[in-house]
């Protein structure tokens, strides 16, 4: 099975206090990967260091077995991101977005659009390619950063709480139509969330808590290993029932 995504030895620090250390992390070929915490545990800093927004303190990141620090711009090819945070540009259309976003990766001419009906029919925005961006629904918005994230055809896909703020059936559908990728083409997604039910008995789960990996295994070993019903149980006992 290839690796996608290892994170090895990542440390991290804010002044003189580590608020990473020593990550261990891999994300294999169409897994659907959780990283799941507390507040403050340390998972958007790990996701700035897994895109290169933050260069690590030490250790590497290697996306598609390239080097995110000796090989950036080839690692970062592998990559697509979805921040918790919209990105896009509301002034400019669907489709603009979205040509800005393939000339960004030497995407153009018919190549460049015939990725983005692809990738506009997949997430079912086509009929809304040139409507300003800022008329979209929440959900809508969401499944353009997705469209645009997977443009270039990464093989790893970083999700940072990508539902946030939006209703029960947009977030099903987020969740549902990122699974259906990993299982028909392969691609490996990490996706990091603190509401549960969007975790699956199947799923690697990687739970971090004050800067350092608590637990790495699928959730329903996670479950059975803890005892718990469910994994909201099992996220309280593995934290020593501090959920914070």
């Amino acid at each position: 099975m290839s690796i996608a995504l290892q994170a090895s030895g990542l440390g991290f620090a804010y002044g003189a206090g580590f608020a990473l250390q020593a990550i261990d992390l891999t994300v294999a070929a169409g897994e659907f990967s959780v990283l799941l915490g507390p507040n403050g545990a340390g998972k958007s800093t790990l996701v700035c260091l897994l895109t290169r927004l933050f260069a690590p303190s030490s250790g590497d990141v290697a996306i598609g077995g390239h080097s995110l620090t000796r090989r950036p711009g080839k690692a970062l090819e592998g990559l697509g991101v979805v921040f918790q945070q919209t990105t896009l540009d509301l002034d400019l259309s669907v489709v603009q977005n979205l040509r800005y976003a393939a000339s960004l990766h030497g995407l153009a001419g018919r190549g460049a659009e015939a990725r983005i009906a692809e990738e506009l029919a997949r997430v079912g925005l086509a009929e809304c390619r040139d409507q300003p961006a800022r008329r979209l629904s929440g959900g809508n918005r969401r499944k353009l950063e997705l469209a645009r994230a997977l443009l270039h055809r990464p093989s790893l896909l970083i999700c940072d709480e990508p539902t946030v703020g939006l209703d029960m059936p947009s977030r099903r559908a987020l969740v549902a139509h990122v699974r259906s990728l990993c299982r028909d083409s392969g691609l490996a997604v990490l996706w990091t969330t603190h509401l549960m039910d969007e975790i699956e008995p199947d799923d690697q789960v990687v739970l971090i808590d004050r800067g350092r990996v608590r637990a790495a295994d699928s959730a329903a070993r996670l479950m059975a290993a803890s005892g718990a019903r469910d994994m909201e149980a099992a996220f309280t006992l593995l934290l020593g029932g501090d959920k914070r």
